[in-house]
């Protein structure tokens, strides 16, 4: 009978160890998961055009993206209304789940509807995590389903080391991507929808009669700067990725981990500049090498000419060529005083996939005329994105 009682007291003593040990183990595994990791430092500039490399520090190495992830929710929206399953004027119904969301947020109620245009906006300037939940929603039933699809969207379009839990970037110690990984998306996004890239450059956005103004302060202090999204959770601390032009060249930036808003900008702006100074294009250089230009064209050959035929813009892009004929024929009778100069004309570009996308443009433009015949445009509510044409791209020209 001792014996017994000695044998149970024995096995109590070592399941009471066994549970403070076990206890331990829980409450530091708590603590760990619990706690933010500490942001990692990433950079990383690459030409847009060509894809080559200019800057690269820890570009590989995994980091939470934050408010990046929404670049991919955008890429996913762009998708369908490019395959014609939505259009700018659908509208997505805010579930409660959605309207829960922690800001930055728009504060929607459950049952509110917002338009596929409204969406965008909403996600490119007030970065609105419940507007994200509710693409998610809309789109794919649940958010779960929606990270799927992200993250399988990522890996198709070649970002190997990304992986997506939620459509808005809030914490998810699973949602990972690298700076390597955000410049393929913002340049695919660039390649593949050109026809939506002019939402990366608002400044702000209304919504019931209340105006946001974008977090991207680059947008309004960097020479040649317009878009892209920045992002911010304490585990990561402030992301950025951009996209500036300068004479003909294009540069995606991307820095994750800043330490402040102000510091990060600062950072990026001194690795655009370095970059572009690699290219040989300088601010300075670009404001001298206009007049002495004009000078040559005076001299050997009819002025106006070749500056005008540099300069144009798009109006959208399309599955065939004729309604892209017909929008640019549009476009021409809204702006008449400054686009009946211009030329039609819709140029073909063949994705990876074999698909064309036909995009209507006008052409033969001076810089000036493109950018007021856009705001004429989009006061219209037309879209409408500048671009410089370069010499020598074969295009179809609109019969």
């Amino acid at each position: 009978m001792m014996g017994r009682h000695l044998m149970m007291g024995a096995s109590k003593r070592v399941i009471g160890r066994w549970i403070s040990m076990t206890g331990l183990m829980v409450l530091v595994a708590a603590l760990f998961v619990s706690s933010p990791a500490a942001a990692k430092y990433a950079s990383f500039v690459m030409e847009a055009d060509s894809g080559r490399v200019l800057h690269s520090t820890n570009a590989d190495t995994r980091n939470y993206p934050a408010s990046l992830t929404k670049l991919m929710t955008l890429y996913i929206l762009f998708e369908r209304l490019e395959q014609n399953k939505l259009n700018l004027s659908s509208r997505f119904t805010v579930t409660h789940r959605a309207s829960r969301q922690p800001a930055s947020k728009l504060w929607l109620k459950p049952k509110d509807t917002l338009t596929v245009d409204q969406v965008i906006r909403a996600l490119v300037v007030k970065s609105a995590n419940d507007v994200a939940s509710t693409v998610a929603d809309n789109i794919s039933g649940s958010e779960k389903a929606f990270a799927r699809l992200m993250t399988s969207t990522a890996h198709r379009i070649g970002m190997r080391r990304t992986n997506f839990r939620n459509s808005s970037g809030l914490p998810h110690r699973a949602q990972m991507s690298t700076a390597r990984d955000m410049a393929t998306l913002a340049r695919r996004i660039m390649v593949d929808f050109p026809q939506f890239y002019h939402y990366f450059r608002l400044k702000r956005f209304t919504y019931l009669g209340k105006t946001y103004r974008t977090h991207n302060n680059l947008l309004k202090s960097y020479d040649g700067m317009d878009g892209m999204k920045t992002g911010y959770i304490r585990a990561s601390g402030f992301n950025l990725v951009t996209s500036a032009v300068r004479g003909n060249k294009r540069l995606i930036g991307v820095v994750f981990g800043g330490r402040t808003s102000k510091a990060r900008d600062k950072h990026m702006a001194s690795l655009l500049d370095k970059s572009f100074d690699r290219l040989g294009i300088g601010k300075r250089q670009v404001a001298k090498a206009q007049p002495k230009s004009r000078a040559k064209s005076r001299t050997k050959r009819a002025p106006s000419i070749k500056t005008r035929s540099q300069w144009g813009i798009q109006v959208g892009a399309y599955a065939k060529h004729e309604p892209a004929r017909k929008v640019a024929a549009k476009a021409v009778k809204k702006a008449p005083s400054l686009l009946s100069k211009g030329r039609i004309t819709v140029v073909p570009l063949r994705k990876r996939s074999g698909k064309v996308l036909y995009r209507a443009r006008i052409v033969g433009l001076d810089k000036r005329t493109a950018y007021a015949a856009c705001r004429t445009l989009k006061r219209g509510k037309m879209d409408c994105m500048e671009l410089k044409v370069k010499t020598g791209v074969q295009v179809a020209e609109a019969p």
